[in-house]
């Protein structure tokens, strides 16, 4: 087998620098998505299960990019195309994810539409990923492959600082807060922006990269090469899986801890850093109903064809001023708008109806208009919700999904039940708190969400270059490992943007070997016509892991008593996720390297 010879510094960071791109699509992915499904409306204990899409495709995609880029023999090269494509359909996607709430959709509809960009971006982002993590294995040697691995983390953590910090920076020109429902234009602009930028540092890449024909990768890579000069797998996917070298599978059970750690961290730091740093008021969120004992926990609730519940919030049903009720279109209080459109709006954090109130006291306002009309001085104003005003007798429909026809303005009802309420009293509202996403305080926390992960990702790119200096890799590894699984417990006894800093600073350290360390040992292990193919069968044990993890969010935060404010405990699942860190800093010792020949 041919030596492969050293490329230069520049040849080495080419080959890397689109990731600088798709890193900030990753990055505005990873800190912004929950923030997104939040301001639509989903409720703090799904948000984990929203985020089972984004690995499961991983874990589909990057087999199948990784065992088709090892077959694929194209003038524009090997790797090449899947990263192009990749690329171009995930700038598209990427302006379409962040307007989910503001198509006009109910909150469940915005939900599934955002679900299907998010499912799409992560697809297309991982098209873009794979193939940078390929050529690295393709034409770089050994004795580089620990440079370049560096390069590629030093670029990737680079693109995240700048993906995390765009909506921050945004919002010295742009509005951080946007009508309920809605995502602020901050985000929005930010992923508008991280497109361009993804598809230029990918189009770059392209251009300056040049993959080795089918005989000169054969003659470096030990691979006999068919009379067509193409290059075969030696078997199927499991018969190549079943081969795999050992450290495929120690470095995999390092993987599964720190991926499921990091999972936790992008799905509830908004909620984390919004409960710890800052005073965000809470809300409360309507599960559903109790009639005569028995719970009903459906999204809708409907009096005749009038919504009372509407995907966790009670419909209005009008106001009382001064005693008297009316059904106003517009009201608003001291130039903040309270109802527009017969609904309440969320004006600068204005809390919604208590829902086991039914109705909810304002202050006096010094100016009151109502529909147009101006009223000074009103004694008392309140909001009432059609909760309330349900008689006895009334016959009641529950349904799990709703939908708004706009032909007919009835609404369409599926999974329904119909029950009649003989008094009032025999139903409760079921309901818990949760915070108030409207806020602008949810906002900045959102913002500063963008800026703890970018303190994360510079301290990554700084210990990243020291992480060569290690004598010993496993003890680098380990090191770092546990140095941020300290960092991220330290979470949950952080009460300051500075505090929080400093722990998620730390959990840069274990970022970087995350990035670096597996590829390095597990491609040096490698030898053959299937790097391709394993480095796509090596993504399951980053993917695995957050899918689990998805799935058992929502069940450790249920778990987990409340905060004092009475809304989900989001900094301590930050606290499991520095236990889990702890836990592959422990694994890492069970890694025993192995170089080419030696895997088997």
């Amino acid at each position: 087998m041919k030596q492969q010879r050293d490329l230069s510094f520049w040849k080495l960071w080419n080959l890397s620098f689109g990731f600088f791109g798709v890193q900030i699509a990753y990055a505005l992915q990873s800190s912004q998505v929950s923030r997104i499904f939040s301001t639509i409306g989903a409720d703090p204990h799904d948000l984990s299960y929203f985020w089972i899409l984004p690995p499961l495709m991983g874990m589909i995609v990057q087999p199948i990019v990784g065992t088709a880029s090892d077959r694929t023999w194209t003038r524009l090269g090997r790797r090449l195309p899947y990263l192009l494509v990749g690329a171009l359909i995930a700038m598209v996607v990427m302006c379409f994810l962040p307007n989910a709430g503001s198509l006009g959709l109910g909150i469940s509809q915005a939900i599934i539409f955002g679900l299907v960009m998010l499912m799409l971006l992560d697809t297309t982002i991982n098209m873009a990923m794979q193939p940078f993590k390929m050529l690295v294995g393709d034409m770089v040697n050994e004795k580089q492959k620990g440079l370049a691995y560096s390069i590629q983390s030093f670029l990737c953590n680079a693109g995240s600082v700048v993906g995390y910090i765009a909506p921050l920076c945004l919002a010295f020109f742009l509005s951080n807060t946007a009508p309920s429902g809605e995502v602020p234009p901050t985000v929005t602009w930010a992923f508008y922006i991280g497109a361009i930028i993804l598809l230029a540092c990918v189009v770059y890449t392209f251009a300056t990269v040049r993959e080795m024909p089918p005989a000169e990768y054969a003659e470096f890579h030990g691979v006999k090469t068919e009379e067509k000069g193409e290059n075969k797998s030696s078997g199927g996917l499991l018969r190549i899986l079943a081969s795999a070298p050992k450290v495929f599978w120690t470095v995999g059970l390092v993987q599964f801890f720190c991926w499921a750690a990091f999972m936790y961290m992008w799905v509830y730091s908004t909620e984390a850093i919004a409960n710890q740093a800052y005073d965000t008021p809470t809300a409360e969120r309507v599960e559903g109903v109790t009639v005569n004992g028995k719970k009903y926990n459906d999204k809708y609730l409907f009096d005749g064809k009038m919504p009372v519940i509407e995907d966790g919030s009670l419909s209005l049903a009008g106001i009382r001023v001064d005693g008297i009720f009316s059904e106003p279109s517009l009201v608003v209080i001291n130039g903040d708008t309270l109802i527009s459109g017969g609904k309440v709006v969320a004006a600068n954090g204005t809390p919604k109806i208590a829902p086991h109130e039914g109705m909810r006291a304002l202050q006096a306002a010094d100016r009151l208009v109502v529909n147009d009309s101006v009223i000074n001085g009103a004694g008392k104003i309140e909001t009432v919700s059609r909760y309330a005003m349900i008689k006895p007798g009334t016959t009641l429909t529950l349904a799990h999904i709703a939908r708004l026809d706009e032909g007919s303005g009835e609404y369409i009802l599926d999974e329904t039940t119909d029950f009649p309420v003989d008094r009032t009293e025999s139903m409760t509202l079921n309901y818990h708190k949760v915070l108030n996403v409207a806020s602008a305080q949810y906002q900045s926390a959102g913002n500063d969400t963008g800026l703890l992960f970018a303190i994360q990702g510079i301290v990554a790119v700084l210990w990243a270059i020291v992480l060569p200096m290690f004598r010993k890799r496993k003890v680098a590894y380990s090191l770092s490992l546990l140095i941020g699984g300290i960092g991220f417990a330290s979470i949950f006894f952080s009460h300051s943007l500075v505090m929080l800093g400093i722990g998620y600073g730390l959990a840069g350290c274990a970022w970087a070997a995350m990035l670096a360390m597996p590829f390095t040992i597990l491609t040096n292990a490698l030898s053959g016509n299937n790097i391709g193919t394993y480095l796509g069968l090596f993504n399951c044990t980053i993917c695995l892991p957050q899918i689990v993890a998805s799935l058992l969010g929502g069940v450790i935060l249920s778990l987990i008593p409340v905060t004092a404010a009475g809304v989900p405990n989001a900094p301590a699942m930050l606290c499991v996720s520095g236990l889990l860190l702890c836990l592959g800093a422990c694994a890492v010792w069970g890694i025993k390297e192995t170089y080419g020949s030696q895997s088997k």
